[in-house]
């Protein structure tokens, strides 16, 4: 399977996101009014603060992101496996964190056709939230982020979760639960997802971010390498990059 993927041109990624405010109740009137607009379909059941708290931290239009991490895979001849360089850009202030993130993006890929991005569900998620943030933060969107008038066979960016639906519209698998089923070691940490707005706005941890958001890349980079048919990266093998 992929056979013609070379894994050493892909650029694995993924971001942690968080509401701008923590609170519904701290949004402005004209926001709160917008939100239950935006999420009618959930108030059916839950208050707005209650969808607001479990919800707010995936829509662009009320969160930002506070962590990007990035990494890519190089093959060592002298000890014949791959080793795993990954890179965090963390920031209180987003726009400090995106313009960061830009311009690496575009000093260290500037070819579109250089490098593909990979990633869990970064199709539908990572990429278009990176973008719409950049917009909302009057930040240019890098050529190899702007994918707005390509054919989707021009779009080269490679999702696990699109691999794993193997044309299955209606199915959606967490990163979490395929490596699980696959045997695919994750780091430790304690945290998930549904704690990353917590750890950010009530304990101010934004290393505890870090290291979450690092496993993710490392365990997407080990399931398309186990689609790949390729032996893991070791964890003595992923390197920090500061």
């Amino acid at each position: 399977m992929l056979k013609s993927v070379d894994i050493e041109k892909l650029l694995f990624i993924d971001i942690e996101t968080a509401p701008e405010v923590y609170n519904y109740n701290d949004l402005s009137s004209v926001l709160q009014q917008l939100w239950q607009k935006k999420v009618k379909h959930f108030i059916a059941k839950q208050s707005a603060e209650e969808v607001y708290k479990n919800r707010a931290g995936i829509y662009a239009e009320f969160a930002q992101i506070i962590c990007i991490s990035f990494g890519f895979l190089v093959f060592n001849q002298a000890t014949e496996a791959y080793e795993m360089r990954i890179k965090s850009i963390a920031n209180r202030d987003e726009k400090v964190l995106l313009q960061e993130f830009s311009e690496m993006i575009i000093k260290s890929f500037s070819s579109i056709h250089r490098f593909s991005f990979c990633g869990h569900n970064i199709k539908e998620f990572d990429i278009p939230f990176i973008c719409r943030r950049l917009i909302i933060n009057q930040l240019v969107i890098p050529d190899v982020l702007d994918f707005s008038g390509l054919k989707p066979w021009e779009i080269n960016h490679i999702d696990t979760l699109d691999l794993w639906k193997f044309g299955d519209r209606k199915n959606f698998s967490s990163l979490s639960l395929i490596a699980h089923k696959l045997n695919i070691p994750t780091p430790k940490d304690d945290i998930d997802g549904s704690d990353v707005a917590r750890v950010f706005y009530e304990d101010d941890d934004l290393d505890r971010i870090i290291k979450y958001c690092s496993k993710d890349v490392i365990t997407v980079a080990r399931l398309l390498m186990r689609l790949k048919g390729i032996d893991l990266i070791k964890d003595e093998n992923v390197i920090y990059v500061e």
